[in-house]
């Protein structure tokens, strides 16, 4: 029998980069809702959650018909607001952490990589795609990542990794039961998590294995407001949730 799983989309207004993105309107729906109807096509995502501590974030998600649980407003990073979201659940239930800022992830990766996270080789699953645009590639809002031979991971960088060859985009998603979530957001941070500030990194460092499996994607977060404007520019041109795809600046 396969394991269920259960999407949370961790949400807050007060991102660093671009406070309050989450709740802005592009072509009628928050940015928040257009991460939740993408989630929404995925066949293997049994339930959808956002969890949030943020009245006004819950009752826009509540309002187009989505579930929201609110947590405490303090956490640190969206994975320990998903650990309390999901403190109650089945050890084994599987967490599809998926990004708030994240409206063009294709259903059929996270697909992808729930269909990984259930052969049980690895505490974690990710996700990752070849980059080819040398601006993108230097971008340090695009996270890189190497692996090994078998798949698992290596490193996480904001930096160009590797400095020659193949380069490839870490996808923000992650996949990993419920009980290894525990385990994780009780590990000390670590030296290179701090440094690169990319939490994934402190399963890397505890030794824990990531596996991240090579997708084609064209997904990518709205992390400045120029992600914004562009993502606002196509939701005008393409039907967002049918499918709409592109890179910033193609």
């Amino acid at each position: 029998m396969n394991q269920t799983a259960i999407a949370i989309i961790p949400a807050r207004l007060a991102s660093t980069r671009l406070p309050r993105k989450l709740i802005a309107e592009i072509e009628g729906k928050t940015l928040i809702e257009h991460v939740y109807r993408r989630v929404e096509q995925a066949r293997l995502v049994d339930r959808i959650l956002v969890a949030t501590g943020d009245v006004r974030i819950a009752e826009i998600v509540e309002g187009f018909g989505g579930k929201a649980v609110m947590t405490r407003p303090d956490h640190q990073s969206g994975t320990d607001r998903i650990a309390e979201a999901a403190g109650g659940m089945d050890p084994d239930t599987l967490i599809v952490n998926v990004q708030g800022d994240e409206p063009l992830i294709e259903p059929s990766v996270i697909d992808q990589a729930v269909s990984a996270a259930r052969l049980r080789d690895a505490e974690m699953v990710t996700l990752m795609t070849r980059m080819t645009d040398p601006s993108e590639i230097r971008n340090p809002n695009r996270v890189k990542v190497v692996t090994d031979r078998n798949g698992f991971a290596l490193y996480f960088s904001r930096s160009p990794v590797p400095s020659v060859g193949t380069c490839f985009l870490h996808l923000g998603l992650y996949v990993y039961p419920v009980r290894f979530l525990k385990v994780f957001t009780q590990l000390a941070r670590t030296p290179l998590e701090i440094a690169e500030r990319l939490e994934q990194l402190r399963a890397v460092e505890h030794g824990y294995r990531i596996r991240v499996v090579e997708v084609e994607s064209e997904s990518w977060g709205i992390d400045t407001p120029e992600d914004l404007e562009k993502f606002r520019e196509m939701a005008r041109q393409n039907p967002v949730n049918s499918g709409v795809s592109g890179t910033p600046g193609s």
